[in-house]
């Protein structure tokens, strides 16, 4: 992984750095800002910027305001076929997202930032104001999923609260518990600066610089 951080910015200057930073690579590697993966010419001159509520209302024709309403999401994802008994919004979420969104993303002859997810999935990222999304992004090429990132939540009681609510979610939902870390809570307590974060993929971004399909067709080795 390649995870780096930069205080005092948020999410969607993040989104910024890492765009130049593919750029920067592509020049380095092919001489300028286009590469060809698998047939396609991908350009790094610009993201394709879509919220998680325009993705789901574009390719799954499921409106924010069922996006965003766990009655409507279940009932709209039950009518579309998906199994929903006895499973939580969390559960069908995912189901609809890998099958209907993941692929379109990042085919479009550039990269995708998809940003502003449900806070459900976003345990530790800042909310937003509509108090329905969180300054989350992921980005794609070609459907593959390279790089998470979000501004971090610098709120300790909103952040135990979270913490705690999961807890009770696993449980319910029968998975492996895990104790809530309050050593993170107590460090956020003494103060944590506002920043943003990301985890990018390196065997994956690998893949798509040396256009191939699998991440076993690529092989790291040391020069000396």
């Amino acid at each position: 992984m390649l995870e780096f951080y930069n205080v005092g910015q948020d999410y969607k200057y993040m989104a910024s750095e890492v765009l130049d930073m593919l750029r920067k690579v592509s020049e380095v590697l092919f001489g300028g800002s286009e590469i060809n993966y698998q047939g396609k010419k991908i350009s790094f001159e610009k993201w394709e910027e879509l919220t998680v509520a325009e993705a789901f209302e574009k390719y799954a024709l499921i409106l924010p305001d069922e996006l965003f309403d766990t009655e409507k999401f279940i009932a709209k994802a039950k009518s579309k076929g998906y199994e929903t008994h006895g499973f939580s919004f969390e559960d069908v979420w995912p189901q609809v997202y890998a099958q209907e969104i993941e692929g379109h993303l990042g085919t479009q002859g550039y990269p995708t930032v998809l940003y502003d997810y449900p806070v459900q999935f976003a345990a530790l990222s800042k909310p937003n104001s509509d108090g329905k999304t969180a300054q989350r992004f992921e980005f794609y090429i070609e459907g593959l999923e390279l790089g998470n990132c979000f501004s971090e939540l610098t709120e300790p009681k909103l952040q135990s609260k979270r913490f705690i609510d999961e807890d009770k979610e696993r449980s319910r939902s029968g998975k492996i518990e895990h104790p809530v870390d309050w050593g993170f809570i107590e460090a956020m307590e003494r103060g944590l600066p506002e920043s943003t974060g990301i985890a990018i993929g390196v065997e994956r971004l690998g893949m798509i610089f040396t256009n191939v399909c699998s991440i076993s067709d690529i092989q790291l080795i040391t020069i000396s």
